[in-house]
């Protein structure tokens, strides 16, 4: 793996989304959406504004479940697919640089782009919670965005996997879809399914656990601030054992999400 290569090809990727206005695009979608939600969150309950931080960050959780992954999958669907598709993959292949090199440049570059774009689209909203909370808002809400960030990176390794076993860009593209419906829509439904039919009964402590299997969860995780917030607002995250709603535990299987995917598409891909 030789960095000069990495720092080529990463550099190119994000070059190209700057070039194509897809960062400024992404900025405006977030920026427009946080604003809307942390401000009129709670309009149910009759009041408007920043009410409180962990209020204002509960409210976001679900923009950012909602579309950090999508754009995650949309971003890296087709990253080694459409090289393919081109005839320009083997090309590449061809000069000095390894599939690893290949693999992980494109990967660092859009995460890269996805870096910008959602750091630029909560700056916003960073601002005004300093302004009205000091500095202890800057502290809490940097780190929902940077788990936010973690998320949309487990997200892009899963969609560069999808890139590279995918035999083309349509298949690829329904691929991501499906990975999106699985994750944020699918996977609680059926756990909550089993629950009820159950009635508590199935799976026990065991069902915490499945939680792991999903990004989307580990992220809500990461973003509660109480169990009397995490039963309000996630039915299935009350049944977490206190020793795994840990930031350093969460964390790091957030990292296991980011790091594995990728590994099996380097594996995939030398072969």
């Amino acid at each position: 793996m030789s960095p000069i290569n990495l720092r080529t090809i990463a550099g190119k990727e994000l070059r190209d989304r700057m070039r194509n206005h897809w960062v400024l695009a992404i900025a405006l979608v977030f920026t427009a959406f946080s604003l809307i939600i942390a401000y009129f969150g709670g309009a149910q309950q009759g009041t408007i504004g920043f009410r409180s931080l962990e209020f204002t960050i509960t409210s976001l959780v679900s923009l950012v479940i909602y579309l950090i992954p999508l754009i995650g999958l949309l971003l890296g669907f087709d990253a080694i697919v459409a090289e393919r598709e081109r005839g320009s993959l083997d090309l590449l292949l061809t000069l000095p640089l390894t599939p690893l090199d290949l693999l992980l440049g494109k990967y660092l570059g859009l995460a890269a782009a996805l870096a910008l774009s959602t750091l630029l689209g909560f700056a916003l909203v960073a601002g005004l919670l300093y302004i009205q909370f000091g500095n202890a808002a800057l502290f809490h809400f940097g780190g929902f965005m940077l788990s936010a960030l973690l998320l949309g990176m487990a997200f892009l390794s899963i969609a560069m996997l999808i890139s590279v076993i995918a035999r083309d860009r349509t298949r690829a593209s329904g691929m991501a879809v499906a990975a999106w419906f699985a994750f944020v829509l699918v996977f609680d439904l059926l756990l909550l399914g089993v629950m009820v039919a159950g009635e508590g009964r199935w799976g026990g402590g065991a069902l915490a656990y499945l939680l792991l299997l999903n990004p989307a969860d580990v992220f809500r995780i990461l973003n509660l601030f109480s169990a009397e917030q995490a039963a309000a607002t996630y039915g299935l995250t009350q049944l977490l054992p206190p020793a795994l709603a840990r930031t350093p535990v969460m964390g790091a299987v957030m990292a296991a999400w980011i790091i594995l995917p990728l590994m099996i598409a380097s594996w995939r891909f030398k072969r």
